[in-house]
């Protein structure tokens, strides 16, 4: 029995000495570690007011870039609109130089008329589909080229400068 008191004394000074020892050492280093407490919810504290900060300049950004956004957007849809309008203007232009060539050329078969036509539409429709404005340059120089050509024809073909009953200089512009 008395190694059995003798023991469990020995446990309870183990315990009172640890104890002790956590206390002294806690009171020894009570002041660093209210300073770091105190440095860690300054810190948090700054953090804070720091993501914020950042919030809100993020939140001004996003405000400007839908701003931009919005802007190049209707921007955008007020070229697409025009160009729309142009592609209509050309294809009407389209239209009544395949009725001025009906009317010019009055023995000429309709299917040649509507292959003239076709052909100024391909050329249009090349120079709308171009990636790169030189390429939409060049395209747009065949086009006028072309029409020139068509014009050219019909005035000669009127003036009687031309014995020619067919659109020669256009159709070979076509072969080629």
């Amino acid at each position: 029995m008395f190694n059995l008191k003798h023991r469990a004394l020995e446990w309870l000074n183990f315990w009172f000495l640890t104890k002790e020892k956590r206390l002294a050492w806690q009171t020894e280093h009570f002041e660093q570690n209210q300073s770091l407490r105190q440095q860690k919810i300054l810190a948090e504290q700054d953090l804070e007011a720091q993501l914020k900060k950042r919030s809100v300049a993020l939140e001004h950004e996003l405000a400007l870039l839908r701003t931009t956004h919005h802007a190049e957007l209707v921007m955008h849809k007020t070229k697409c609109k025009q160009n729309i309008e142009d592609y209509k203007q050309y294809l009407a232009a389209l239209d009544d130089l395949k009725k001025s060539i009906e009317t010019t050329y009055t023995q000429l078969p309709s299917a040649v008329a509507f292959t003239i036509h076709h052909h100024a539409k391909h050329l249009l429709n090349a120079m709308w589909d171009a990636k790169t404005d030189q390429e939409k340059m060049q395209r747009e120089m065949q086009l006028i080229r072309f029409m020139s050509t068509v014009h050219e024809d019909a005035r000669l073909f009127l003036e009687g400068s031309s014995n020619e009953a067919l659109p020669e200089k256009t159709l070979k512009l076509i072969q080629s």
